[in-house]
């Protein structure tokens, strides 16, 4: 739709590649695959439709980087918490987590977005290397903070600690994006603080309550 249309402006390469893939994740939380064609996709964005093959060789290529957007967005949010934590590392790891499993990463509109997504992954080999890498990134990051734990330095005790750990989140941000009215106000998190507690038999401090913030895809 014309209202729809970003203006034009001049921006260099790489900003109308994050606008294209910022355009396909609003068209794709909006109306789901059949609202984020091309046209649709280029008119948010405010390019004309031939320019995508300049920022993406095909549909499915911009598809793929709109995925590791998306992914990439929530573990640097999730990151972006331990900033802000002290310099205690049961402190920051529970920042971590918290943050995992409150809005704006635990969110409907990016549930329904990564159950979408999954569907290319079955079908794509190089979309299953996305998933593969985002999964791992996040993965060892929350690794990294377990081994900064008293006791916990030993690499392969990490990896396994942060693969239960991480099993713990996921589900817990699956039920908690789809489900959010199941769940009282900061539920979902002190289950997953408790739950990774009792996994690495090390108490987590719950932190501060979120500051209200708008909740993007």
């Amino acid at each position: 739709m014309a209202e729809d249309r970003r203006p034009y402006r001049r921006e260099s390469q790489e900003q109308r590649r994050e606008a294209l893939i910022a355009a396909a994740l609003e068209l794709l939380a909006e109306g789901g695959p059949q609202a984020a064609t091309v046209r649709a996709i280029a008119d948010r964005a405010g390019i004309t439709a031939g320019l995508i093959r300049h920022y993406f060789q095909s549909k499915d290529d911009l598809t793929r980087a709109a995925y590791a957007a998306l992914m990439d967005r929530m573990t640097s949010e999730s990151l972006a918490a331990t900033e802000s934590a002290s310099d205690d590392p049961a402190a920051r790891l529970a920042a971590f987590v918290a943050v995992s499993l409150r809005p704006p990463v635990m969110d409907g509109e990016r549930v329904r977005l990564w159950a979408g997504f999954l569907h290319h992954v079955r079908r794509d080999p190089m979309m299953r290397e996305v998933h593969e890498a985002t999964y791992l990134g996040y993965r060892d990051r929350l690794q990294a903070l377990i081994q900064a734990l008293p006791g916990k330095a030993d690499p392969a005790t990490a990896r396994a600690l942060s693969i239960a750990c991480n099993a713990v989140i996921d589900g817990l941000w699956l039920e908690g994006g789809t489900l959010p009215d199941s769940f009282a106000a900061g539920e979902v998190e002190r289950i997953g603080l408790s739950a990774i507690s009792a996994i690495l038999k090390t108490p987590l401090p719950l932190p501060p309550p979120a500051p209200n913030s708008a909740e993007v895809p």
